[in-house]
């Protein structure tokens, strides 16, 4: 879904109208509808200003839900490991990194193709 649509979306589930947006965004209700028709793209601080007053992250307001976040399951425990110890939360740091690391090495390995060589006797 393009930005101009996630827009007019979640204003609209918010119960707010252009004008009431503008206004607590601070942008003309006109930028507000360019916006929302596809005619002109925020800048990052518009952005930030959106998210706040729509109560969302800007990550919510720029890419489409499978394009990034995390599943509820894995944002639960980042939340739980972000309030242990910060040495168990440096362990769980490399054991993930060394995950990814050994994930990329896997799917690298095997896009390379297999050969072989044949002796001959």
């Amino acid at each position: 879904m393009p930005f101009s649509e996630r827009l007019a979306t979640l204003r609209k589930a918010r119960g707010l109208t252009q004008q009431l947006l503008a206004e607590m965004t601070n942008v003309a209700v006109l930028q507000i509808r360019r916006y929302e028709g596809g005619n002109s793209q925020p800048t990052l601080d518009v952005i930030r200003r959106l998210a706040i007053a729509l109560g969302v992250s800007a990550d919510m307001l720029v890419f489409d839900e499978q394009e990034r976040g995390l599943d509820e399951q894995l944002r639960y425990q980042f939340e739980t490991i972000s309030r242990m110890p910060q040495h168990e939360q440096d362990v769980i740091r490399e054991l993930l990194e060394a995950m990814i690391i050994k994930s990329q090495i896997t799917s690298a390995v095997s896009r390379v193709p297999q050969t072989t060589s044949k002796r001959e006797s």
